[in-house]
């Protein structure tokens, strides 16, 4: 059963640092896409991040210069590692993974940022 598991979650003052990780099934992770998306509480889903299966990065402009995402194919894993956070990155964060054949959704993970 293919699955993506986010964690790394939690409470951060302004300013401060966050590193998230998501583990997916082996059979997917290498001939997919992955990114992360984030909704806030009454809010739409929102693009955060995205790398390709050969490193290709692209970036939501409210996270640009702030954000960094990565992967490693070896370990089945996507970072994504949050710098200079605001209170406006509150939000849940959610791994994703698409391709010509479908996509998948891990179950989530809670960012605070509140001092």
């Amino acid at each position: 059963q293919a699955q993506l598991v986010e964690s790394g979650g939690g409470l951060v003052q302004p300013g401060g640092s966050l590193r998230l990780s998501c583990a997916a099934s082996g059979n997917i992770f290498s001939t997919n896409t992955m990114g992360w998306y984030r909704q806030a509480p009454g809010m739409q889903r929102e693009y955060v991040a995205t790398v390709t299966t050969d490193g290709t990065t692209n970036y939501g402009v409210s996270v640009k210069g702030r954000f960094t995402i990565s992967r490693d194919n070896a370990k089945n894993t996507v970072e994504l590692e949050m710098n200079s956070l605001k209170p406006e990155d509150t939000a849940v964060y959610y791994c994703n993974a698409h391709s010509l054949h479908g996509a998948y959704w891990g179950q989530g993970t809670q960012v605070t940022v509140s001092s």
